[in-house]
């Protein structure tokens, strides 16, 4: 039986992805909330809320081919959640976590802001650039409700699907919006003379808990196969 095992390169699904197929962008759903008044914000929880996984914002889709069948794997391992909110000091590493959320990477938005003139070295003036850039995640903490906690690098969402869809491959997150909805932190980099960019770092945040992952066929928008709570795979015809 041939086998090839390779990482699935993440440029491929925006080879095909085809944005009229696409869920709403976390970035519109993301400032559509953080518009309300905040007193509205308690509202929103128990909202369902639909987005795309950037594949490009992590280690991308490992696919292992065997003839007409490929098993398909997003690794979890290291997606966890370092802010405050999420940091759980006290927990027993035999049966918990440190960070209580995980993630899966939605999108990432960078703005530039023009730049100014300014002497970090005395003597030398420059041009200091001001770049912005707003990372969005959908941020839960059920994980542990599709597949049992284990010390295992190979651990995360999984398929089996036709291998003729291996450069078409998507995810696709359902959730439903808990307290505190959205959350965000903003790290600041002052430019210098080495490196002559005020660029300030943005981590927003959907706050949910998890119902489905979806793999999904970037050229024509279908699910091909679902995984809800209780399961950690799934197969596609």
């Amino acid at each position: 039986m041939f086998f090839l095992r390779y990482t699935f390169a993440a440029t491929l699904v925006a080879a095909f992805f085809c944005p009229a197929l696409a869920a709403e962008t976390a970035e519109r759903q993301f400032v559509a909330i953080a518009q309300l008044p905040a007193g509205s914000l308690s509202a929103r929880t128990g909202q369902l809320v639909e987005v795309d996984v950037d594949l490009a914002a992590g280690g991308g889709l490992e696919i292992n081919e065997f003839g007409e069948r490929i098993d398909v794997l997003y690794r979890m391992v290291f997606n966890q959640i370092a802010e405050g909110w999420s940091w759980r000091p006290l927990a027993n590493p035999a049966v918990d976590d440190y960070y209580r959320f995980k993630f899966l990477p939605l999108q990432s938005v960078a703005v530039e802001h023009g730049q100014y003139e300014f002497e970090d070295k005395i003597g030398t003036s420059q041009q200091m650039k001001v770049s912005w850039r707003y990372d969005y995640f959908l941020a839960f903490e059920n994980l542990y409700d599709f597949y049992p906690r284990a010390a295992d690098d190979d651990a995360g969402f999984s398929a089996n699907l036709p291998a003729a869809l291996a450069g078409r491959i998507g995810m696709r997150a359902k959730a439903r919006l808990i307290d505190p909805v959205i959350s965000e932190s903003t790290t600041f980099w002052k430019a210098t003379y080495g490196k002559p960019t005020d660029f300030t770092l943005k981590k927003r945040y959907l706050v949910g808990t998890l119902e489905e992952v979806a793999f999904i066929d970037t050229a024509s928008g279908e699910v091909l196969c679902r995984i809800r709570p209780g399961q950690g795979r799934c197969t596609g015809r």
